[in-house]
C-alpha cells in the first residue's frame, strides 16, 4: 500500500533534531524524499545549545534508513539567497518539490522592558522572517510542478494565547499565523494550501534545558525534568506536561497529504487544551 505522501518531495527546516527531525522521518516513512535543512550553529541570544552537524547527519541517515532519498544542508533560514540556491540545487536532483515545512525556530525569554534589542531581532528574524523566506524560496518550485502543494508553518499555541516574559516569541508566532492566512489567500488559485501547526509545550531540547527551566520554574532552586513535568501539566486541561514531537508530526503529515486537499488557512492546535484553558 502506497504511503500518504508517496512520491512527493518535502523541504523541512530545523530538521536536525526535535520537531523537525520527527517531521522529516514521519514524511519519509509515508513515502516522501526529504531536503533536511538546519543552521547547525549557535545564535548568541539563544541561551541553550542548538543542533550541530552531527544531529543533521543523524536525521539524514534516518530518512535514508526508511528507503527514501535525503539531502542534508546547513542553511540559515534568514538568508534568502542561500535558501534559494540550495533549493535550486536539490530540487534539480530530486525532480520536484511538493511540501514545505517551515519549522526552524528558537526560544528565549525575558521581561519586555529589559529585553535586549538583539534578542528581539533574532527571534523575529528566525521564527517569523525565516518562515516567510522558506515559503518564498519553495514557492516557485511547487508552482513549477503544476500539481499544487502544501506549505506548513510552525506557529505555536503561544501564537494564540500569550504568556508573560515571552513578548518577542508570542509576537513572532502570532505573526506566523497571520502570514499563513495571507499566503493561503494568495496561493489558493494555484492549489497550494498553507496552514500552521500550533503546538503547546513539546518534549524537545528547546524546552528541556537549564535556561528554559530557569524561566518557567523560577520558584525552584534546582528544577529537574520531573519537577518540570509537575508544573507544566497544570497548564494543560488534559493534564499532560508536554506532547511528543510525533504528535505534531502526525498533524504535519495530514496537512501535507491529499487527505487535506481542501484544508487551507487553518491553525491546527496540538495543545492538550492549552488555548481554551
Amino acid at each position: 500500500m502506497a504511503g500518504r505522501v508517496e512520491g512527493k518531495v518535502a523541504l523541512v527546516t530545523g530538521a536536525a533534531r526535535g520537531q523537525g527531525r520527527a517531521h522529516a522521518l514521519r514524511l519519509a516513512d509515508e513515502g516522501a524524499d526529504v531536503i533536511a535543512v538546519d543552521l547547525c550553529a549557535s545564535i548568541r541570544s539563544v541561551p541553550y545549545a542548538l543542533a550541530d552537524a552531527s544531529d543533521l547527519e543523524e536525521t539524514v541517515n534516518g530518512v535514508k534508513a526508511l528507503g527514501r532519498r535525503a539531502f542534508g544542508r546547513r542553511v540559515d533560514v534568514r538568508d534568502f539567497g542561500a535558501l534559494q540556491g540550495m533549493l535550486d540545487e536539490t530540487v534539480a536532483d530530486l525532480g520536484r518539490l511538493d511540501i514545505v515545512v517551515a519549522n526552524a525556530g528558537i526560544l528565549s525569554a525575558g521581561p519586555s522592558d529589559t529585553l535586549a534589542a538583539e534578542t528581539w531581532q533574532d527571534m523575529i528574524d528566525v521564527n517569523l522572517t525565516g518562515a516567510y523566506l522558506t515559503a518564498k524560496a519553495g514557492l516557485a518550485h511547487i508552482r513549477a510542478g503544476g500539481n499544487g502543494g502544501s506549505i506548513i508553518l510552525t506557529s505555536s499555541a503561544l501564537g494564540i494565547r500569550a504568556l508573560p516574559n515571552l513578548a518577542h516569541y508570542v509576537a513572532a508566532k502570532a505573526g506566523v499565523s497571520g502570514l499563513m492566512r495571507a499566503l493561503a489567500l494568495e496561493l489558493a488559485p494555484d492549489r497550494i494550501r498553507v496552514n500552521t501547526v500550533n503546538p503547546s509545550i513539546v518534549d524537545t531540547p528547546m524546552v528541556h534545558n537549564a535556561a528554559s527551566y530557569k524561566h518557567f520554574l523560577a520558584h525552584l532552586d534546582a528544577p529537574t525534568r520531573q519537577s518540570a513535568a509537575a508544573s507544566f501539566a497544570c497548564m494543560n486541561p488534559m493534564y499532560t506536561p508536554w506532547i511528543d514531537a510525533e504528535d505534531v508530526s502526525n498533524a504535519v503529515l495530514f496537512l501535507a497529504s491529499d487527505e487535506s486537499r481542501y484544508v487551507t488557512g487553518l491553525e491546527l492546535k496540538i495543545d492538550a487544551g492549552f488555548c481554551i484553558a
